[in-house]
């Protein structure tokens, strides 16, 4: 499916200096936001040479709230929007050249999603991951998961789970070149191999999201190698229940092991906390 986006602006023919000056920075904005869509465009063309795929013929409109809202959460995910900032709304919307309307849109679906916290006339502030809400998406992420396995596992075949110890073995091999964008991704793919069995879709939207504050904003730019060491452990075992039958065993060893924040916060509390500790201990915090 090619996604193709629509950017509405007008400027008229004959402009005075000041409409000039408002026609350049609304150029800026799109062109800022042209930039996204060109670089997606060349991955997508990427991602179908590499697996042979045909071009899909299906096009997809998007709206400019959709792309103002990509856009924060890729500013988001660079960490351009730091945790605990209140996002000047003034700049951004001056930067892409566009209304607050389609500010204030994508801005509601953020918070929606957990990102961020919209305080009435103090504006928009990016939320805090704590560690209180990393046990909770833990939990919650570790209940979905499990869930989905235990309803779908009859309906796994031995290829499946193949595809699964392959992805699992180029996470492994991810590790030994540091490598932790191949390794995140590949995890994903581990996991979406019984979870794209799921037929209820706001069960999975609900666990991609949930993915994303806890990986994506900001992504880190390293990871603790013998966490990850002891992930591909797991997913070692999740398997040999898998390929025994026990599905009931390996549903729970998702949500009670690989999910379980008891298990896993010695963990969590390096991966996202000692790097900031660190920093305030240098300050003098």
């Amino acid at each position: 499916m090619l996604v193709i986006h629509c950017i509405p602006f007008h400027c008229p023919l004959s402009v005075n200096v000041a409409s000039a000056g408002a026609c350049q920075k609304t150029f800026v904005g799109v062109a800022v936001l042209w930039s996204q869509i060109s670089r997606s465009f060349s991955e997508s063309m990427h991602g179908w040479r590499e697996n042979g795929m045909e071009k899909p013929a299906r096009f997809v409109l998007k709206s400019l709230r959709e792309m103002v809202y990509e856009y924060l959460k890729k500013q988001l995910n660079e960490g351009q929007l730091e945790q605990g900032s209140f996002l000047n709304l003034n700049e951004i919307s001056e930067e892409l050249g566009i209304s607050k309307t389609p500010l204030r849109d994508a801005l509601f679906q953020l918070e929606s999603e957990g990102f961020i916290t919209i305080f009435p006339r103090r504006g928009a502030m990016v939320n805090v991951l704590t560690l209180e809400k990393i046990r909770n998406i833990y939990q919650i992420v570790g209940a979905l998961e499990s869930a989905v396995l235990s309803s779908v596992a009859l309906r796994l075949r031995s290829e499946d789970l193949d595809r699964m110890e392959t992805y699992n073995e180029e996470m492994r091999a991810a590790l030994e070149v540091d490598d932790f964008d191949l390794f995140y991704a590949k995890n994903l793919s581990f996991h979406n191999v019984f979870l794209d069995y799921s037929d209820n879709d706001d069960l999975l939207h609900s666990v991609h999201i949930l993915k994303e504050r806890l990986y994506d904003f900001p992504r880190s730019k390293g990871f603790v190698k013998d966490w990850e060491v002891i992930s591909t452990g797991e997913h070692a075992e999740m398997l040999r229940l898998l390929r025994k039958e026990d599905y009931n065993g390996a549903a729970e060893y998702v949500r009670d092991v690989h999910w379980s924040f008891a298990v896993q916060e010695r963990f969590i509390r390096k991966y996202y906390f000692a790097r900031s500790a660190e920093l305030d201990r240098k300050r003098g915090v």
